[in-house]
């Protein structure tokens, strides 16, 4: 995607071909730990319910941390934050093992939970601010626009692979091994591989190493209703991760078959990440508002079918269908956050994004589980239906905010 014209090169030239692997294999700690989390509480302490709480636990700690991070970002830059940050992470999600298989009570293997979501290293949206600025000040103003999109299209893609390889690797370690080996790994990767991350050269790149530093936007930027719907898209897409990973795995749990879930769950991701790369090519003319309402829409229809399919290959169908929407609509999301970010507000606002992944994730693997536990697993298949229709509801208000905006432009 970055080596056929002169303005990809200089996106290559400044962030080094090094870079893209390394910053894909750092965030895959991030795409495990609700579900490493979720998957060992329930081999611990025999309970899909507690298992969900913790999701949501480790969501929350990322709620409230996640855009204190970013802020943290655009004032004294990656380095200083991000080295403490995962080095306290790796640490914690070693010590979450000790904790979950002894006799310590739930509301200790919860506080832990939290602690370990709020020092959740966020790589991913602080990949994105580092190429953002890369572009802004490298890319020429013509070529701009299309290396952006297309360094987005790349950057979900790698996401909708994290966030599909992350639980895969959970259920083959989880299956093959043990329950842990999967929060020790997250534990190692972060160690090593987030710690590289920040210390690549590329984290240099801040608001406050620029020579000719600008003063960030009023924190109310952020609450617009353009972006903040862009946020509400993504949470939607985050509790539609959780609620489809959770409803899959009590599905098939009914039937003694939960340890496949994360591998039923990687078919989603193979029409998403090449639906995703895809978006690069997609015509100027089919703006993101309407890639949007028109992907989000395909998510919602195939969201339906996998709540009406009752066998594994009906799922199965849903679930490649599922992808084809999915991937689009994230990529969608972050162009326009990259196009709404406040002045000087670039690792807030894409930490908010990736906060709301997680979060929504979390919020709905405990409410999923509680489904699945109170009432039964094919209810439970109706929940990333509702999750899909808040996607395409927040795509129509931002279509309607940005309409007034311009009519009273």
């Amino acid at each position: 995607m970055f080596h056929t014209r002169p303005t990809d090169n200089a996106l290559l030239k400044h962030a080094g071909l090094s870079y893209f692997p390394l910053a894909f294999i750092a965030r895959l700690p991030f795409a495990m730990m609700v579900v490493g989390v979720l998957t060992l509480v329930v081999a611990e302490r025999g309970s899909v319910t507690l298992g969900g709480l913790n999701s949501a636990a480790a969501g929350l700690g990322t709620a409230l941390a996640g855009p204190l991070l970013g802020a943290a970002v655009d004032r004294w830059g990656q380095r200083k934050v991000l080295v403490p940050v995962g080095l306290l992470n790796a640490t914690l999600l070693g010590a979450f093992i000790l904790v979950v298989s002894s006799s310590a009570a739930d509301a200790v293997v919860l506080g832990l939970s939290v602690l370990i979501g709020a020092s959740a290293p966020q790589v991913a949206p602080l990949s994105r601010t580092r190429l953002v600025a890369i572009i802004k000040r490298h890319v020429a103003g013509d070529r701009r626009e299309k290396t952006l999109s297309g360094t987005m299209a790349y950057e979900s893609a790698a996401d909708e692979t994290v966030f599909i390889v992350g639980p895969f690797l959970v259920g083959i370690l989880a299956s093959a091994i043990a329950p842990w080996v999967a929060i020790a790994g997250a534990s190692v990767l972060t160690f090593v591989f987030v710690t590289a991350f920040a210390l690549h050269h590329t984290g240099q790149v801040d608001p406050g190493t620029d020579s000719t530093p600008v003063e960030p936007a009023p924190v109310r930027e952020l609450l617009r209703i353009p972006l903040m719907s862009v946020v509400i898209g993504t949470l939607g897409v985050g509790f539609f991760f959780g609620a489809t990973l959770t409803s899959l795995t009590g599905f098939l749990a009914a039937d003694g078959d939960g340890d496949r879930a994360g591998l039923l769950y990687g078919v989603m991701g193979i029409g998403s990440a090449a639906l995703a790369l895809g978006s690069a090519a997609l015509p100027v003319r089919f703006t993101l508002k309407a890639r949007w309402l028109v992907f989000g829409s395909l998510l919602l229809a195939a969201a339906i079918a996998f709540a009406c399919a009752r066998s594994v290959t009906g799922l199965v169908v849903a679930l490649a269908i599922l992808g084809l929407g999915i991937g689009p609509t994230l990529v969608t999301l972050y162009s326009l956050a990259a196009q709404l970010s406040p002045t000087g507000r670039s690792a807030t606002t894409m930490t908010m994004l990736g906060s709301a992944v997680v979060v929504g994730q979390a919020v709905t693997s405990a409410i999923t589980g509680l489904v699945v536990d109170r009432l039964d697993p094919t209810t439970a298949l109706t929940a990333p239906a509702i999750c899909a229709g808040i996607v395409v509801a927040a795509a129509v208000a931002h279509v309607a905010s940005t309409r007034r905006t311009e009519v009273t432009a």
